[in-house]
C-alpha cells in the first residue's frame, strides 16, 4: 500500500504568522481548502522537549502488558491512560486498529467547573519523568495550536482572538501512539480510514511512512511525507461543523509498511486539540451561503458531539 502518489501538502513556517499574519493566515485557510491539511515548520516545541517526549513514550510501550493494563479503565473509553493494542476501531471498518495509546489530557484545579466532564490524568510509575516530560508537552502543544486556531479565524474573517474563550480550559488530548510490530499477514491496517473528531489535529512523528489521505478531488489515497522535524496539521469534524464544510475534515489512514519494515514499531504523537465542553457548536453564519446552504440547523455541545463519536469508534457503549 505504500506505492501511493505524494500529496502536495504545502509546508508553511509558523513563524512566518509572527511578522505576516495575514498571509500566513490565508496560506494555511487556502491549504485546509484544498486538502483539509497542512504541514508546519518552526512550531515553536523544542526540539529537546520532542526527543525526551520520544524517548519516554518508547520506554513506556515498552513495560510488559500487565503493567501497562493497570493504567487502563473499562468503560472509560480511553479519555485518560492506557487503551490497549487492537481497541479501536474506525466508524464502519471491519476490523479494530492495530495501535496501543495513552491519552494525557489537561490538567484542572480541584473544583473545576468541568471536572465532571474532564477526567484526571493518570499518571503511570514510571518511565520516572513521564508526568514532567508530558505536562510541558501539552502545554507547548496548546501553544502552538493556539497560534493556528487564530489564524484560522483570520482565514474566517474573525477577530483573531475568537477561538479564545472556545478552547480555554478545553478537553484537548495528548495522545501516545505505538503501531507494533506485525506479522506480514497481519489482518486490518494499523489506523483505518477516518476523520478525527476534534478542531485540529497537530502531529508530531508522520516521518515515519505510512500515512494518507483521500483526495477529495481524485478520489486517490495520497501519501503525506513531511520534512523531519515538521508538524502534520488537519481540520477535523468539530471545525468542519461549524464552517458548514468550508474547511473540510479529511478521511486519512496510517497503513501497514512493506514486509521488511513490519518488525518494527510505529510512534506517534497527535495532540487533538478540543473547544471547552460546554463550547456550542453553531454553523458560523459567514459559511452559509447560496451555494452552500446550512447543513446543520440544530447546534450541539462539543462534551455531546464527541460522546457521540466515542460510540461510533468503540471506545464507549452505548
Amino acid at each position: 500500500m505504500l506505492d501511493s502518489p505524494l500529496a502536495q501538502v504545502p509546508t508553511f513556517s509558523l513563524a512566518d504568522e509572527g511578522h505576516d499574519p495575514a498571509r500566513f493566515a490565508a496560506d494555511l485557510g487556502g491549504s485546509f481548502r484544498r486538502f483539509g491539511f497542512a504541514v508546519v515548520a518552526d512550531h515553536g516545541i523544542p526540539s529537546d522537549l520532542i526527543a525526551r517526549a520520544w524517548a519516554a513514550t518508547e520506554a513506556l510501550f515498552a513495560l510488559p502488558d500487565a503493567e501497562k493494563r493497570d493504567y487502563f479503565v473499562e468503560g472509560a473509553g480511553g479519555a485518560r491512560g492506557y487503551t490497549p493494542f487492537k481497541t479501536e476501531i474506525a466508524k464502519d471498518a471491519k476490523h479494530v486498529d492495530l495501535k496501543e495509546f495513552w491519552h494525557v489530557g489537561r490538567e484542572l484545579p480541584a473544583g473545576h467547573r468541568y471536572s465532571a466532564m474532564m477526567a484526571p490524568n493518570i499518571w503511570p510509575t514510571r518511565p520516572a519523568a513521564f508526568k514532567d516530560v508530558f505536562t510541558e508537552l501539552f502545554s507547548a502543544f496548546d501553544t502552538a495550536g493556539d497560534r493556528l486556531l487564530s489564524a484560522i479565524a483570520r482565514h474566517l474573517g474573525l477577530a483573531p482572538d475568537w477561538f479564545d474563550p472556545a478552547v480555554k480550559d478545553g478537553n484537548s488530548v495528548l495522545r501516545l501512539l505505538h503501531y507494533p510490530p506485525i506479522p506480514a499477514d497481519a489482518e486490518g491496517v494499523r489506523a483505518d480510514a477516518h476523520e478525527d473528531i476534534n478542531l485540529i489535529t497537530l502531529l508530531l512523528g508522520a516521518e515515519e511512512a505510512g500515512l494518507e489521505l483521500l483526495d477529495r478531488d481524485s478520489g486517490k489515497w495520497l501519501a503525506i511525507k513531511p520534512p523531519e522535524g515538521a508538524m502534520v496539521v488537519n481540520v477535523g469534524d468539530m471545525l468542519q461543523r461549524l464552517t458548514n464544510h468550508v474547511l473540510p475534515s479529511t478521511t486519512h489512514r496510517v497503513v501497514n509498511p512493506p514486509p521488511e519494515r513490519r518488525g518494527h514499531s510505529r510512534y506517534s504523537m497527535p495532540f487533538f486539540l478540543h473547544p471547552a465542553p460546554d463550547f456550542l457548536i453553531e454553523t458560523l453564519p459567514q459559511t452559509i451561503t447560496s451555494d452552500n446552504p446550512n447543513r446543520y440547523h440544530t447546534p450541539i455541545t462539543a462534551h455531546d458531539y464527541l460522546h457521540e463519536r466515542l460510540v461510533e469508534i468503540g471506545l464507549i457503549k452505548s
